[in-house]
């Protein structure tokens, strides 16, 4: 029996005025960036939209759009 290993390390978060509008996880962290930039470019035009991609594993905020001043 094997067990599940989750839905991946890096999670990728597109907020619009604060609230969750799409979720994505990948194993790979280059995937996770390709996807990061294709997201900007999809939906960085929503009002107040925001992307971040987290590792999961330690926590930590990889990148986010736009970025804090």
């Amino acid at each position: 029996m094997t067990s599940n290993p989750g839905p991946g390390r890096y999670h990728l978060l597109l907020t619009s005025g604060g609230r969750p509008v799409q979720h994505g996880w990948w194993g790979s962290e280059a995937t996770a960036r390709r996807k990061f930039t294709r997201w900007i470019g999809e939906y960085g035009s929503m009002p107040d939209a925001r992307v971040a991609l987290t590792d999961e594993e330690t926590g930590t905020v990889l990148t986010s759009w736009p970025e804090e001043p």
